[in-house]
């Protein structure tokens, strides 16, 4: 068995908060390895990037997610008891739950009632004359989602959970007051939820039909139904992603202003690069930078050997970089998608593997329905992209668009067919 190489630094806990999504590539690179062995939080940890890496760190039942990120961290994106800490049986008929709300009938309902919310507030834009897109559309997400689930919400209320979620969403990758006040408005958004899962429990005189009516009633593998906080936790699984779909929307934006020439290719009916140009703003710009893992057992990969508890972190950024994978890794090129092997480990946005067998995300297919949709929308406007900054620091985490977009003298066009 081979010596795993290691960093020199005793502990990279601030380098991996200033470098962010770099952190595991650049120094696998300086390493000429695909993995090196590290402390964060004065912790050992292995990191890996590739697609090797990714096949390994998603074979089933290998790893579990409990104890692989802060808490902090994990009270804002997940939290204890969600579908992300279970293992085996649990997890499995969890997931179940999750990937039965991802049907073709479903994801068409989220899809129109987008479009629909979209096109009223279209109008409001237009009055107001300059907007940040990203704030909007996560609004836009927000209001669809609760009513595609069920719960009805006036525009006030709406605009209160969409802050509540979008500071979980920004102040997960933090450390200090962001990430306290995200938590602090994390209690008061699941006390909301544990309402609705009250509510919906007391009605169950009929076949759950709404989303939050099938998380209200879901029952475990044995036929029990986990504790109301922990159908909360799980409603708000399904509406904060929704939510951070609103990023990949600015980004989706962001890449149409810098490639007008691809802009217009897609205005004038190129379908086929409507639908690789949306995989690539999901590989191309940065969401997720890693997610981890404790082993649990002991295995070997290539020529190095791992033991129960070790704790590992795959580069999801990475890997949807590596050269040995795509053909343009630092450049905007949708056409690389098509000589792409649609292989499950080389292109993990939203995390790797099979969706039955694994923890990749089970709101993957949506999050697609929804760039599909937004695409559409925003070839279907009129808008000036006025100076701003647009840089994405990669060592903000998540990162994002500075200006968050800023758009104005907005109006409808002509809209696209595809």
């Amino acid at each position: 068995m081979q010596t795993i190489p290691h960093t020199e630094t005793f502990d990279s806990t601030l380098a991996f908060l200033q470098n962010g999504y770099e952190f595991i590539s650049s120094r696998c690179r300086q390493l000429d390895s695909d993995v090196f062995r590290t402390r964060i939080m004065l912790r050992p940890v292995y990191c890996v990037t590739g697609a090797d890496a990714a096949q390994m760190f998603y074979e089933p039942g290998r790893f579990t997610r409990v104890g692989a990120m802060p808490p902090t961290t994990l009270s804002l994106l997940q939290d204890h008891g969600s579908v992300l800490t279970l293992d085996d049986e649990e997890h499995a008929r969890r997931k179940e739950m999750f990937m039965a709300l991802m049907g073709p009938s479903r994801l068409a309902e989220m899809v129109e009632l987008l479009e629909a919310e979209w096109s009223r507030r279209l109008a409001q834009w237009s009055q107001r004359g300059r907007v940040r897109l990203q704030d909007e559309v996560e609004e836009v997400l927000c209001a669809s989602v609760c009513r595609w689930a069920g719960i009805e919400l006036d525009e006030r209320r709406t605009h209160l959970l969409t802050l509540e979620l979008r500071a979980m969403i920004e102040g997960a990758g933090s450390v200090g007051p962001r990430n306290w006040n995200a938590n602090l408005l994390r209690q008061r958004t699941e006390h909301w939820a544990r309402e609705l899962i009250r509510k919906a429990r007391q009605q169950a005189d009929h076949w759950p039909h709404t989303p939050l009516e099938v998380i209200a009633r879901h029952t475990g593998p044995r036929g029990h139904i986990p504790d109301i906080r922990t159908a909360a936790v799980e409603l708000l699984n399904l509406l904060r992603p929704v939510v951070a779909v609103g990023r990949y929307i600015a980004y989706l934006a962001h890449a149409l202003h810098q490639r007008p020439d691809l802009t217009a290719r897609m205005r004038a009916g190129d379908q086929e690069l409507a639908a690789v140009f949306v995989q690539e703003v999901r590989r191309y710009y940065p969401f997720f930078p890693v997610v981890g893992g404790i082993a649990r057992e002991d295995f070997s990969w290539r020529e190095y050997r791992f033991s129960r508890g070790d704790w590992l972190l795959l580069d999801l950024h990475g890997t949807n970089h590596d050269p040995r994978l795509w053909s343009h890794p630092d450049q905007f090129h949708p056409e690389q998608f098509a000589t792409w092997n649609v292989s499950p480990f080389t292109f993990i946005p939203q995390g790797g593997g099979r969706f039955s067998s694994g923890h990749r995300c089970a709101g993957e297919w949506l999050t697609i329905e929804l760039l599909k949709s937004a695409l559409r929308m925003l070839l279907g406007m009129d808008y000036r992209v006025p100076p701003q900054d647009l840089r994405i620091p990669l060592s903000r985490m998540p990162a994002g668009i500075r200006s968050r977009f800023i758009v104005e003298q907005l109006g409808s066009a002509e809209r696209w067919s595809g």
